[in-house]
């Protein structure tokens, strides 16, 4: 593989802290985003894959995960979607494919918000662009008060539920990845971000009237969210698709990974063929 296609670890300021991001390929631009508890090495298989011969793909460590600053007790989605345009403006970058994983996905949603004409496309991967309900809001409340007692007990006991229960054996050690690159972060950080995903606001219309394509990767079996939920967001818009994938939780990636990465890249693709026609 050429030199081009070598990862590169940056940084970028942003307020009063640093962004991390790894930068792949080159031409069309797509931007990976993590979920909660996560990091942009989530996606470690998929990004030179990804990048082929006329991807550049970044990944972005979100504020509070991975080598990423904390900036404050709550960071809301669109404090995230700030983060990434930081990014994005320092590699002099104008318009992005957005790939979001769950909180990913939210922070797509606010991106496209805040900055609507630099989105040519949208992946929500495993995620929703409607707000959390009050029971959800109720549940992320206790979430909160059982991190403040023990961050690290709540990241062993609630990475792995979001596998299928029937598959947490087989990905035993993806399972134990994932924890650890977790526990490394700040009580502070997951508050943080759990906040932000409880207060984040509906962003459902902004569906209704993306000039871009806008596709779902939904697993039958997601712990998180409800498939019928995702599925009727795909009828709101001219430009919505979906997968949706059996035997699958919330972690496509790892449970479904050849599958969710052609849905990634039929996505990319798409996003790619409607800006040439505009």
């Amino acid at each position: 593989m050429s030199d081009s296609f070598k990862t590169s670890r940056k940084k970028a300021a942003f307020k009063n802290g640093t962004v991390y991001y790894r930068d792949t390929g080159h031409k069309s631009v797509v931007v990976l985003l993590h979920g909660f508890l996560e990091d942009a090495t989530m996606w470690n298989q998929y990004t030179k894959k990804l990048a082929g011969k006329s991807r550049r793909v970044i990944a972005v460590d979100l504020p509070g995960h991975g080598d990423t600053d904390c900036f404050g007790y709550v960071h809301e989605m669109s404090l995230m979607a700030d983060a990434v345009h930081g990014v994005l403006k320092k590699e002099r970058i104008r318009r992005v494919t957005l790939v979001g994983h769950s909180m990913g996905g939210y922070t797509a949603m606010a991106f496209a918000e805040k900055y609507p004409d630099m989105v040519k496309g949208i992946c929500m991967f495993f995620s929703t662009a409607r707000d959390d309900s009050s029971e959800k809001k109720n549940v992320r409340g206790t979430v909160s008060k059982l991190i403040k007692l023990n961050h690290e007990s709540f990241i062993r006991k609630n990475v792995p539920m979001l596998f299928m229960p029937e598959v947490r054996k087989r990905f035993a050690p993806e399972i134990r990845r994932l924890k650890l690159r977790a526990s490394k972060m700040t009580k502070r950080a997951v508050l943080a971000a759990n906040e932000g995903m409880r207060i984040r606001p509906d962003r459902e219309i902004i569906l209704r009237f993306a000039p871009y394509p806008v596709h779902f990767v939904i697993g039958r079996h997601d712990p998180v969210l409800l498939p019928e939920s995702l599925m009727d967001q795909t009828k709101h818009g001219a430009h919505i698709t979906f997968d949706l994938f059996e035997n699958c939780g919330h972690m496509g990636h790892i449970e479904r990974r050849a599958d969710c990465l052609r849905s990634i890249i039929k996505l990319a693709n798409a996003a790619d063929s409607t800006e040439k026609q505009l």
